[in-house]
């Protein structure tokens, strides 16, 4: 595509300055399992080849399957060739490399932990300053214990007054399988720290379409008088994958669809599609309102839940490793949502999330409502006008699409459909952060913007929990639907009803 852009920045300092990353000593608890090795090493190589990771920064891998630290680097360079997305350069690499330390050892035991302590302390003498970054990137079921050795061994401090050392913790999600494991979890995670110590991530809002919402809206005056029920028609909410489990069987026959992306995903970007202007762009303004979306889901009933929801598996789940061959997890659901309040009454909210469909695609669109009077010769002529939509396209090739009706040159008059395109990639001259590489500096610098916060948590569980316990109740079959497709055809069902159509996924 030959598109031009003409990108004017504004002059003078930027609107919102960012501090720097303080040093830190970041301990990445299951240091040798995929994630750290597909995405967070690698995010942490391009953040030193950026510069943007601190020169005193250390990194502390504590994991099990790998004997000591030269192994543990060796591990992670090859990962890291594999999965970074920049070319590995052997000078930053070793530099990086350098920074790297490894602790041997079981989650359960003190042994571990005396380890760590003797290794984070060698390191305070190298520039961190007595600040701790700890990553969970593990199960739930062992938070209770780390943190409990975390502050058996004063590895932990419970705030962060007059400027002293911190420590905080960066925990994947999903953030508990429901609302009352979420709200056990957070009760134990404040137990230990205060709750601006803890970073809930969703690494969608790490990425530059989700953080660019918000500037989109409230930037250009254009949009926000018509961001509402008199002008919009229904959003849609897609996020479409083309790969199937991928080795992750046991993990997902546990989660399914719905608690998988649906319940932080797709229900985060509803949140800044939806949400009011906050009264500045901190922390704790921005989500606040984001809760405040969270509150006004429409809980559903059993009989909404079934008018109002799709689930489906692709052909050949059940035959995947680890899997149940009787599984009853959705790979593919889609929800008609309703926000109560003055803003969105009565406009729709589509969700859709599933695995091995026809395309990858993640993105929110918003359709505008149709011509209210016909100009153009007979009805039939204005019944092929299509509506207004504005793509908010977040993966791949990030960007904003708007779709217009134009009058096609001549004497007659035909009328066409025309896109304006703007890519961030064929738009801007600059490589773009993977989400992780973003979420790991905003920790460093205590901004929690793009971070779940508790309430939010657990007001979304309030929503998901009445549709997935309505699902374990029934038993109606599990519809299934072939790999590669646009999903099951209740999908498409859901939609039609209240005559409109998903966006193409083939």
């Amino acid at each position: 595509m030959d598109d031009t852009f003409n990108v004017e920045s504004a002059p003078g300092a930027p609107f919102v300055a960012e501090r720097r990353p303080e040093p830190c000593a970041m301990v990445i608890f299951g240091g040798t399992g995929d994630l750290a090795r597909r995405k967070l090493i690698p995010g942490l190589y391009n953040l030193a080849k950026d510069g943007l990771l601190p020169a005193a920064c250390r990194i502390v891998g504590l994991g099990r399957s790998v004997d000591d630290a030269p192994a543990f680097r060796a591990l992670l360079k090859e990962s890291t060739e594999k999965f970074s997305r920049t070319n590995v350069d052997p000078a930053t690499w070793d530099e990086l490399a350098a920074r790297i330390s490894y602790v041997k050892g079981d989650l359960d035991d003190p042994a571990t932990y005396n380890g760590l302590r003797k290794e984070l302390q060698r390191l305070d003498g190298e520039g961190t300053g007595g600040n701790r970054l700890y990553y969970f990137s593990v199960p739930p079921s062992s938070f209770p214990v780390i943190l409990g050795r975390l502050r058996e061994f004063g590895l932990i401090y419970a705030d962060e007054a007059n400027g002293g050392p911190w420590s905080r913790i960066m925990i994947e999600k999903p953030f508990g399988r429901d609302l009352e494991s979420a709200k056990a979890l957070n009760k134990m995670a404040r137990s230990f720290l205060d709750e601006s110590q803890i970073f809930r991530i969703d690494h969608y809002l790490g990425k530059e379409t989700v953080q660019n919402i918000l500037v989109f809206r409230f930037g250009n005056a254009i949009f926000e008088p018509i961001w509402n029920r008199k002008y919009i028609d229904n959003v849609q909410i897609t996020a479409a994958e083309q790969i199937g489990v991928e080795g992750r069987g046991k993990f997902y026959d546990e989660t399914g669809a719905l608690r998988d992306v649906v319940q932080n995903h797709l229900l985060e970007m509803l949140a800044l599609v939806a949400m009011e202007p906050p009264v500045s762009f901190k922390s704790d303004d921005q989500r606040d309102e984001r809760v405040q979306v969270f509150r006004s889901l429409r809980v559903m009933d059993e009989h909404e839940v079934r008018a109002n929801t799709v689930r489906a598996q692709y052909r050949g789940y059940r035959a995947e490793p680890n899997v149940s061959p009787t599984s009853r997890t959705p790979t593919y659901t889609a929800l008609k949502v309703s926000i109560d309040n003055w803003r969105w009454q009565g406009v729709p909210f589509y969700l859709r999330a599933g695995k091995k469909l026809g395309k990858r695609s993640t993105e929110i669109a918003i359709t505008f409502q149709s011509v209210p009077l016909c100009l153009f010769g007979h009805d039939e002529v204005c019944q092929r006008l299509e509506p207004n939509v504005l793509l908010l396209r977040i993966q791949p090739d990030e960007g904003i699409a708007l779709k217009l009706i134009c009058k096609t040159p001549g004497e007659d008059i035909y009328v066409s459909t025309v896109t304006m395109d703007f890519s961030y990639q064929r738009a801007f001259d600059r490589p773009q952060q993977e989400a992780y590489e973003r979420l790991f500096v905003d920790c460093m610098r205590g901004d929690a913007s793009l971070f779940a916060r508790a309430d939010g948590v657990e007001h979304a569980w309030r929503f998901i929990d009445p549709i997935q316990k309505t699902w374990d109740r029934t038993d109606d079959p599990i519809t299934e639907y072939e790999p590669g497709t646009a999903g099951p055809k209740e999908g498409d069902e859901l939609i039609l009803r209240d005559r409109r159509m998903w966006r193409p996924l083939t």
